[in-house]
């Protein structure tokens, strides 16, 4: 298995792609920390890995408390004894045109993406020296030719490109990888917007070139799985898009 022996800590781990990447981590060996706001869904997620025969640890954590954040890192090296890889994805993200998202929703957008983000990984980074990796999310957003509606949210997003490429040039030297994936992937409220806006749904599909949206666990998963393995020990501080060739990064 590609990580055997790894211990990984997953944001955002109860549904979708955080959930997807956690059962991948597992699937490959690693003990997994499944972090969330959501206590049954983390629980629901643990109970999958162990029905597979993995290992994980369900831990309540509200990414935009420091205390938390700390408390969350501390009980994870406590219970597995250390600390490989760590992957931000939990994030509120504040959807809507400059007037319609107001001050206090582009504060826990910027609270719970890039600010969360920097806190966790400076947290980490002393159990992670040696050979830690870290995988943040970011989104193709950023890369819109047309920002309407999308300048808030995309803003977070670059943000937390930037901080991955400083850490990336900055912790290499001590074996840290630091990369950021920009998925599309089926997740749980994606599902809902294609049921419910099936037109729009499949004018978005038809820009995609392989013409459907990922899956949380076989694509995006997957990928993190190899790319938090030493098949990926040159890959460092890079914005790779898993999105089906939609977004040019270029």
């Amino acid at each position: 298995m590609l990580l055997e022996n790894k211990v990984a800590l997953v944001t955002g781990a109860g549904q979708g792609v955080g959930q997807g990447i956690a059962l991948a981590l597992a699937a490959e060996g690693a003990k997994v920390a499944v972090t969330g706001r959501t206590l049954e869904k983390l629980e629901n997620t643990c109970a999958e890995i162990q029905a597979r025969g993995g290992e994980a640890l369900p831990l309540v954590c509200d990414v935009k408390s420091p205390e938390s954040l700390a408390s969350t890192v501390d009980a994870v090296v406590t219970h597995f004894g250390g600390l490989n890889i760590l992957v931000n994805n939990a994030q509120e993200v504040p959807l809507g045109t400059l007037h319609q998202v107001d001050e206090e929703a582009f504060a826990r957008g910027w609270e719970s993406g890039p600010m969360a983000t920097f806190r966790l990984m400076k947290l980490c980074y002393p159990h992670l020296k040696g050979d830690g990796v870290i995988v943040n999310l970011a989104s193709s957003a950023g890369k819109r030719w047309d920002m309407t509606g999308y300048g808030a949210y995309a803003a977070t997003k670059e943000a937390i490109r930037s901080l991955t490429r400083a850490a990336a040039s900055e912790w290499a030297v001590d074996g840290i990888r630091t990369n950021v994936i920009l998925p599309h992937a089926m997740s749980p409220g994606l599902a809902w917007w294609t049921e419910n806006n099936p037109e729009e749904a499949e004018a978005f599909i038809a820009t995609i070139p392989q013409r459907r949206i990922g899956d949380c666990e076989a694509d995006i998963g997957r990928y993190v799985a190899m790319l938090c393995s030493d098949y990926s020990s040159y890959v460092n501080g890079q914005s790779i898009g898993l999105d089906g060739g939609q977004a040019y990064l270029g």
